[in-house]
């Protein structure tokens, strides 16, 4: 039997304040062609579909275009909320769209009910808080999310029909992978390390969550994003998984292509500005200017032929700056502090008091889950 594997769209996602919607739009509908040439029987999707728990009408109508794709191709699905997710928000009409072969599964009651497709069990695991899953299994005692990973997959295995395979779909942290900048670490001090043990009882586990596609132990495997979501993936080779179950399971990466790359380039302003001229170039860039003296206002000035420039660093100005009193304050200041400078420089707000208190609580769960 042959699965597509893909996680993390994101979609309505910005880069820089940058709308990546096109990109998306692009990408997906090379996705569906993918699958058109090579008809699965199951697509799974592991979590965040969205990038913002409320999502932009734009986001919405390109995710019900997706939904709408599979139904009309009549291509089954399992597809998980992420922690991105809102998982209220994409069950709306989950029973009416399972009648069509598209399960969408956001609430950890539905996660010990395999989904079946042909003589495959799918187990669709969405994100959860630690808290949450200790509620759900009666148990108190368990602590961090590698012991609540666990105990589900425990609970998991009594309902394994052993003349079928079985398939994980989860979002979370597996213990060693890589990370990438544009994700979410879920966890304080290795709470949220999930082993890669804990996923050997199935033949396949197709993880969400983290954006460069990666194995995590021997059965489990990260799609990661379609798209680079930050800067830092500029080296990444974007993809969907193909997954063939059989006797032993194979995977294959199938590349999937960008309308516009992401990547980091470097030289002097004088190089760069010649180059732009000669060939404009419409990628995602984040510069990096060697000259040995300050520039003025090189993004404005570079932008007309970098249309999607990122951003603009100096390696003249980091070594002005390097090793300053600066440097040394940021190091210092509290997690407050850099949430609330966060959200003023990156997000361009004020940082409220049920903002700070949000905090304040995620923080104390995951710190209690570390004792």
């Amino acid at each position: 039997m042959l699965i597509y594997h893909l996680a993390d769209l994101h979609i309505g996602k910005k880069l820089n304040n940058v709308s990546l919607i096109e990109e998306q739009r692009a990408v997906l509908e090379e996705v569906l062609a993918i699958i058109g040439q090579r008809r699965p029987d199951a697509l799974l999707l592991a979590g965040d579909l969205y990038d913002r728990q409320i999502a932009s009408v734009d986001a919405i109508h390109l995710f019900d275009e997706l939904i709408d794709a599979l139904c009309e191709r009549s291509i089954p699905a399992v597809i998980i909320s992420g922690n991105h997710d809102s998982p209220d928000r994409i069950a709306v009409g989950k029973s009416l769209l399972a009648r069509h072969g598209i399960h969408i599964i956001t609430e950890l009651k539905d996660t010990f009910t395999p989904v079946e497709i042909g003589n495959i069990q799918i187990f669709p695991l969405p994100y959860f808080e630690n808290a949450q899953m200790r509620e759900m299994l009666g148990d108190e005692t368990l602590r961090g999310a590698g012991a609540c990973m666990r105990a589900a997959v425990e609970k998991m295995e009594k309902a394994f029909d052993p003349a079928k395979k079985h398939v994980l779909v989860a979002h979370c942290f597996a213990a060693g992978a890589s990370t990438s900048d544009s994700e979410s670490r879920l966890f304080v001090g290795g709470a949220g390390d999930v082993p890669t043990d804990v996923f050997s009882p199935f033949d396949y586990a197709a993880l969400g969550h983290l954006h460069a596609a990666q194995r995590a132990g021997d059965t489990a495997r990260y799609a990661g994003s379609p798209l680079k979501y930050s800067v830092d993936e500029a080296h990444q080779k974007k993809s969907m998984t193909l997954v063939t179950l059989g006797d032993t399971v194979e995977t294959t990466c199938i590349p999937v292509t960008p309308l516009h790359d992401v990547k980091r380039i470097e030289g002097t302003f004088a190089a760069l500005l010649e180059n732009g001229q000669a060939a404009p170039n419409e990628d995602y860039v984040e510069i990096l200017l060697t000259d040995d003296e300050p520039v003025f206002r090189p993004a404005d000035r570079l932008r007309p032929y970098y249309p999607n420039v990122l951003g603009v660093r100096s390696t003249w100005f980091l070594k002005q700056h390097a090793g300053t009193q600066a440097e040394a304050d940021l190091h210092s200041r509290s997690r407050a502090e850099l949430f609330r400078g966060f959200l003023k420089e990156v997000c361009g707000e004020e940082a409220q008091p049920e903002d700070e208190a949000l905090l304040a609580e995620i923080l104390k769960e995951l710190e209690g889950d570390a004792t």
